[in-house]
């Protein structure tokens, strides 16, 4: 009796085990084809002239700088594997090496304008995994190219257990040009974008943290206006016009001044300036006051970045965290800005594999910044995602008694003095508003 007992359980976990594998690769393929479909449509939207960023005049170059003139052009297997693996063209990537000059992309003003010799010294921060090899060059060469001696202390890469062979050897060979100013970091295990940066700002000596991404180039006179207005207010975090590198051309263009905000669903996006903001006597270069940051380019005063709390450690990957650390800013006796005369490119990379969003790392980091910092405004969250009202974020003590250790106000003061036009919601017709931007009931 025994033994029948034993080899049906051992067929029960068996069918189990089999159920499983079988769901796994489901869900793999079905990644796959997400991926396949998002490339094809990438290709197709390009072919058509339809650029993503609306700039079609910059879409129509290719490989070589090339007119299209056949949308078989977009068919080229290398170009799709590499927009699937990296979310970039690589042929171009590669063809541009590792290096090159962006066109200056700052108002005249900007350009006329002159800033101290001695100012705070920088750490460079550059998180990466499985990045392109020429990108990551880049963006490297273009800090050492484009930022003053005196003021770049070092450049600190850190490599998030990429799997990739050319991030390895390869990547310590190209870096010995670079001596003396990179320090190289190589995560033992996988710690995410979040605890990769904060590993990376545990070994640095500089005044101020920049932050980058690990496929950015930054432009002329980048580092200065980030340096200067932290020397006037440690307590200023800043962060430059974020410009686009087109995935597919690489091409480099201004972006308009824009400021960072988020919708109740906790996204993060870009909103318009008020015209009133740019009317002063300094027009454009004027620094624009931020509800939320962007999260991957951004510079602070290093002591006030442990003194702040740096990143919530509980979170995971990479999402969530730039608005958490903007609410923890300004909730907490900081202030967040966006300096017109800072400019960085950024790849706004296609869907890879590499970007694939963990839906439930996601999930867990919203669900921390809501619990921790929404107050009462909780609910707003809750409403958009209803699925995640059970859901745990685990354990939020210390974020909890940080926040009063810190002394920070309320969420309400943030809608109030902030961010104003973040409009609480409706829970439906006929009946009552959640709290309006004065704290009070609607009947």
């Amino acid at each position: 009796m025994k033994n029948i007992i034993i080899q049906c359980l051992i067929c029960g976990f068996l069918a189990i085990g089999l159920w499983m594998a079988m769901l796994l690769l489901f869900l793999h393929l079905e990644q796959e084809d997400m991926l396949d479909k998002e490339t094809e449509k990438l290709l197709y939207n390009r072919s058509f002239g339809k650029n993503v960023y609306q700039q079609a005049s910059h879409s129509k170059k290719i490989l070589k700088g090339d007119i299209i003139n056949d949308r078989a052009m977009f068919s080229d297997p290398e170009l799709i594997q590499g927009l699937s693996r990296y979310g970039l063209n690589v042929i171009t990537s590669r063809r541009l090496g590792i290096e090159r000059q962006v066109p200056d992309s700052r108002n005249k003003i900007c350009q006329q304008k002159h800033y101290p010799f001695n100012l705070p010294t920088a750490s460079v921060i550059i998180c990466f995994y499985n990045e392109e090899f020429n990108t990551l060059l880049r963006t490297v060469s273009s800090v050492m190219n484009l930022s003053p001696k005196h003021l770049l202390e070092e450049i600190i890469l850190v490599d998030d257990m990429s799997e990739f062979d050319d991030l390895k050897a390869k990547l310590d060979y190209h870096l010995e040009i670079f001596r003396g100013k990179i320090k190289l970091v190589r995560n033992k295990k996988r710690e995410g974008l979040i605890r990769s940066r904060m590993i990376g700002a545990s070994r640095a000596s500089g005044d101020i943290l920049v932050f980058l991404d690990s496929h950015c180039e930054v432009n002329r006179v980048w580092l200065e206006p980030l340096l200067h207005a932290i020397a006037k207010d440690h307590k200023m975090v800043v962060c430059p016009v974020i410009d686009v590198i087109d995935e597919l051309t690489l091409d480099y263009v201004g972006s308009p001044i824009v400021r960072g905000a988020f919708d109740w669903n906790l996204n993060f996006r870009w909103d318009d300036v008020f015209s009133y903001e740019l009317d002063g006597p300094e027009g454009p270069s004027t620094p624009i006051r931020s509800p939320a940051m962007s999260g991957g380019i951004f510079a602070i005063n290093r002591h006030y970045f442990n003194e702040l709390g740096q990143y919530d450690k509980d979170m995971d990957l990479w999402g969530g965290e730039n608005v958490e650390l903007s609410l923890r800013i300004w909730m907490c006796g900081g202030q967040l800005f966006i300096l017109p005369c800072s400019r960085v490119g950024h790849n706004n990379k296609a869907l890879s594999k590499n970007r694939l969003v963990n839906q439930s790392a996601l999930s867990k980091n919203l669900l921390r910044v809501v619990h921790v910092w929404l107050d009462e405004y909780k609910e707003n969250f809750f409403l958009q995602r209803p699925s995640l009202t059970h859901v745990s974020c685990g354990n939020i003590s210390d974020r909890v008694e940080l926040r009063k250790r810190l002394g920070c106000k309320s969420f309400q003061w943030y809608l109030d003095n902030i961010f104003p036009e973040l409009e609480p919601l409706n829970r439906g017709k006929g009946t009552k508003p959640f709290l309006l931007a004065k704290g009070k009931n609607v009947p």
